[in-house]
């Protein structure tokens, strides 16, 4: 059995590695997304601005610092990876308790990220605009994205507890 630290390490790393395959999803979904959907999403963002950007704006504002455009957009992207990073390292600790579902467990966990963070949680605390505001087709986005994040997340815990099993024999 692992020690707590290390369950939550690898948690982290499995977390890292399923916002990486979710973004790589994410940025072709957006590549063949008409310009009106665009538009539209646009003009439903918080300032104009992809979510974690604009919980990134409010924190460094909310601390006074001011940085360039892209130091910006990397406080955005750091703060979009610790969404993923910090859920999976707590998924690493309790998913035994989910043996039940099988190979349903990621794609559940990520269907609970989905609806949890991106419909509920962001908009509440006034980084996106409520669920109404946006096209359709950011919903069925962000649902598959979250359902690659969830399984990645989950299968790559399997593929270092595995690792971890054979060093041990």
């Amino acid at each position: 059995m692992d020690s707590i630290a290390g369950c939550l390490l690898k948690g982290a790393l499995a977390g890292a590695v399923g916002v990486w395959l979710m973004d790589r999803f994410t940025w072709y979904w957006y590549s063949h997304a008409s310009t009106a959907t665009l538009v539209q999403e646009r003009t439903a963002q918080k300032g104009g601005r992809y979510a974690p950007n604009a919980a990134g704006k409010h924190l460094t504002d909310a601390m006074q610092i001011n940085l360039t455009q892209k130091q910006q957009y990397k406080v955005g992207r750091s703060i979009h990876y610790l969404m993923g990073v910090a859920p999976g390292a707590l998924y690493a600790l309790g998913r035994h308790r989910l043996e039940r579902f099988g190979f349903w467990r990621g794609p559940l966990y990520g269907i609970g990220l989905f609806i949890v963070f991106d419909e509920v949680v962001v908009p509440g605390l006034g980084y996106a605009s409520g669920p109404f505001a946006y096209p359709w087709q950011a919903h069925a986005r962000g649902f598959f994205a979250h359902l690659i994040l969830g399984t990645t997340t989950d299968k790559v815990i399997d593929l270092l507890d595995e690792i971890g099993s054979a060093k041990q024999v």
